[in-house]
Formats: structure tokens, C-alpha cells, sequence
């Protein structure tokens, strides 16, 4: 009883800290609740406050404009030329090349300044030109007359479509990236799924030039790019580029004895050159197996191993390698039985005939 009494004042003064302390957070949560619903019922903005507890530095301000500006879907009319400013979802570009696998691309070659003549040589293919502008489609109109290739206009994506469904004979469409209706990325990936048309190559036409934005023509599918405005020598380069190789009906041709690429790429593919041989390798050599038999006949193997070495160098170079390995077997046989040269002079004569009339048939197809 003493020990409690000796304790009384301390103890009575812990309660009195505790109702205190348990008064005061009482008060706090009823003042954080009423500010609560203060800030809720009220519409009027409150005064900016000129302290804050966390400055944001120059670079989080950016970076947070930056992923504002993202979110933001931008209305195109066909004449804005910045950033694109679209949020949608493209093609992986491993579909795209995938799809776009009918089209081959040459490298172009050093050339001097281009000029409007110089488009003749592409006379006879077909381009489309989605364009909105008007101006625009005259300048490439312009610049492409009396060249002989045929442009067919589109005033947007939507039309651009429409023309393709009907007529697909083109070789490459010239894409503006900005149009009403349906702009040139949603009109390319479009073109990208449908099969029947990998063989068209679509070129953007924009003025926009940043990385970013080239890589998103490249996603929608577009192969190339051309700056706005056009230049001659870009667009010439396009042209010749992805222009198809018209194939030589003779060059490659199903023959058993002459191999034609073969022969060209000897003669550094120069045709002329390599006809010329032809020519002449059939006056020198139309009736080889005969002179060469005669020689053998009589003992002149001396004689028809000079022919035979002539005739293998020649057939090698022309493409015409049967001959060319027979001859050196033959060439080789000289020394050896009656039998095995007999029997290699045939086959000699056999593949010498079969070379001629193959000549005379590519000759006559090249005439």
C-alpha cells in the first residue's frame, strides 16, 4: 500500500499523457476528413502552392511531356508533313518482309546528274501515285512525261485500294504518307496482307525525315522512302532499283549442250560478243569431226590433237562443256586402244552436232 502510494503521482501523470495524446489524434483524423470532403465538394482551384515538397527537375518534366504527347491520337488531313502522331498496331517487320518476298531490289549504279530524258528508260511500266495534293500529282505527272511510263492517280488510300482491286499490274505505288480518308500507313498494311499484291513495291512520299518516323513506314510496310519535295535523282534511283529485269527468253534456255549464262559470263556478258563467237565457232568447226576422223584414219594424231585442243578451249568458253570434257578425253585417248578412241570419236560427233543445231536455234532466237 506504501509502494502504491509512493507510485500515485507518476502513474496519475501517465494517464494524463496518454488522454493527451489519444485526444490529439482524434482531432487530426476529424481535421484530415473534413479537408477530404472539402476537396471533394468543391470545384474551385486552389492557389498554387509556391513550396513544394518534391522539386521535378528539367529532364522528368520532358521525359513526362514527352509520354503526354504519345497518348495524344492526332487527326490527319493530308497536310501535315511532322511527327505522325499514330497509335495503332503494325505488322512485325519479319511478316512484312516475308510477304513482300516477289519483290527484288539491284543496286544502282554511279551515274552523273539526272535528267527528264533519262525516265525513258523505264518506258512501259506502270506506277500508282496516292497523293491528296494536287500540285503534287502534277509535278510527278510532269516529270514523268514523254517518258513513257503510265501513272494512275489516287487522291487517297481508300481510292488507292479500290484501283488495285481492280487492276494490280503495277509495279510500284508511290505512297503519300498523309492523306484524308485513309492515309498511307493504314493503305500499305492493307497492300502487305493481301498476297496478290507482293510484287508492288510501295515507296513513302513525306516530308518527314527522322529516324523514328522512317522506321514507322518501314513497320507499315513500305520499302523505300522518298523525300518532299522530289527529287529527280531519288526517284530515278527508286525507279531503277526495283524496275523488273526483262528476262532473255534465250539466256538460260532448257539447251543440253550450251549453257548460255555460262558463255555470257565468260564473255563478261556482253551478248554481241558472245554471238559472235558462236558464229564463228560453227564456221570453224561444223565439220571438225570429220577432219578429225580422217586424221586418225590416217595416222595424223599429231595433226588431230592440235584440232581437238583447239576445240576443248573454244567449247569451254562458249559453254559448251560436254564438248569441251569429250574432247579431252579424246585428246587423251590418242595414245591409247583403237577401241576407246572409236568409241569417243561417236561421242565426239554426237555432241559437236547437237552443240550446232543448239546454236543455231539460240542465234536464230536472238535474230
Amino acid at each position: 500500500m506504501d509502494l502504491l502510494v509512493a507510485y500515485q503521482t507518476e502513474l496519475l501523470a501517465a494517464v494524463a499523457i496518454l488522454i493527451v495524446i489519444f485526444i490529439y489524434i482524434i482531432m487530426k483524423r476529424k481535421t484530415a476528413i473534413s479537408e477530404s470532403q472539402e476537396r471533394i465538394e468543391t470545384s474551385e482551384p486552389k492557389e498554387p502552392v509556391e513550396i513544394k515538397e518534391k522539386e521535378i527537375t528539367q529532364k522528368e518534366l520532358i521525359a513526362q511531356v514527352k509520354k503526354e504527347e504519345e497518348t495524344v491520337e492526332i487527326s490527319l488531313d493530308g497536310k501535315e508533313e511532322g511527327n505522325f502522331g499514330i497509335e495503332e498496331t503494325v505488322p512485325d517487320k519479319q511478316e512484312v518482309k516475308a510477304q513482300t518476298k516477289g519483290i527484288h531490289k539491284r543496286e544502282v549504279p554511279p551515274h552523273a546528274k539526272i535528267v527528264k530524258e533519262d525516265f525513258q528508260e523505264f518506258s512501259g511500266q506502270r506506277i500508282l501515285l496516292a497523293e491528296d495534293n494536287i500540285i503534287n500529282q502534277k509535278v510527278i505527272q510532269g516529270l514523268l512525261a514523254d517518258s513513257g511510263i503510265e501513272v494512275v492517280i489516287a487522291n487517297d488510300g481508300v481510292e488507292a485500294l479500290e484501283i488495285l482491286q481492280k487492276d494490280n499490274n503495277f509495279n510500284i505505288i508511290l505512297m503519300d504518307a498523309h492523306m484524308p480518308r485513309m492515309d498511307g500507313f493504314e493503305a500499305t498494311r492493307k497492300i502487305r496482307s493481301n498476297p496478290q499484291y507482293d510484287h508492288i513495291v510501295v515507296v513513302a512520299l513525306s516530308g518527314d525525315t527522322a529516324s523514328d518516323d522512317i522506321r514507322k513506314m518501314s513497320e507499315a510496310g513500305m520499302e523505300e522512302h522518298l523525300e518532299k519535295p522530289l527529287k529527280m535523282d531519288a526517284l530515278y534511283d527508286i525507279l531503277y532499283a526495283y524496275a523488273p529485269v526483262e528476262k532473255d527468253e534465250t539466256a538460260g534456255a532448257s539447251y543440253s549442250e550450251l549453257n548460255v549464262d555460262e558463255g555470257l559470263e565468260i564473255s563478261g556478258n556482253d551478248s554481241n560478243f558472245y554471238n559472235e563467237i558462236l558464229r564463228e565457232f560453227i564456221v570453224s568447226y561444223k565439220d571438225a569431226h570429220e577432219i578429225i576422223d580422217t586424221l586418225i584414219k590416217h595416222n595424223k594424231l599429231t595433226n588431230a590433237d592440235q584440232i581437238l585442243l583447239d576445240i576443248s578451249g573454244v567449247a569451254a568458253n562458249i559453254g559448251a562443256d560436254k564438248l569441251h570434257n569429250t574432247a579431252v578425253n579424246l585428246k587423251t585417248s590418242l595414245k591409247n586402244n583403237d577401241n576407246e578412241k572409236s568409241r569417243l570419236l561417236f561421242d565426239f560427233k554426237e555432241h559437236l552436232s547437237n552443240l550446232l543445231k543448239e546454236i543455231e536455234q539460240y542465234l536464230h532466237a536472238k535474230s
